[in-house]
């Protein structure tokens, strides 16, 4: 596959409206461990997590922004020390970190922006069958 230095890491990028997006990216950057990768002009900002990517893109009408029925996973090292982090910039909490029984320990923030992230971290390998899953595939590719 050929790699293009201008398109951000990962094969699912998702792309988030925000009313000022230089304020936005540096939120996400402080609050949730984002790097800013690449910026085009001050419509645009490319942000990097570990392999995976996001692109912040300029919206024209703030009011169509937010959307309670979508969120972002982010598949994170230490979920309580994430959780910490974002409280102390600010994010708006929508559910405290918690145990699932899918094997996952899971807290949920809204951003500046309205969008919802879901912050998880693997904290058992669990046979989906146990919890009412049903595991189709196990390839993880």
């Amino acid at each position: 596959m050929l790699i293009n230095r201008s398109m951000p890491p990962g094969i699912i990028i998702p792309e988030l409206a925000y009313a000022d997006v230089s304020v936005a990216a540096e939120w996400l950057c402080r609050a949730f461990g984002f790097r800013e990768r690449l910026r085009i002009g001050d419509h645009r900002v490319q942000l990097v997590f570990e392999g995976a990517s996001i692109v912040v893109t300029q919206s024209h009408d703030a009011q169509k922004t937010t959307n309670h029925a979508h969120a972002v996973m982010v598949h994170v090292h230490d979920v309580d020390g994430h959780y910490a982090r974002s409280v102390e910039c600010g994010a708006k909490i929508v559910a405290a970190p918690a145990d699932h029984p899918y094997g996952e320990r899971q807290y949920t923030a809204e951003d500046i922006g309205g969008h919802r992230w879901i912050f998880s971290q693997s904290i058992a390998d669990v046979d989906p069958a146990d919890w009412g899953g049903n595991l189709l595939s196990s390839s993880q590719g």
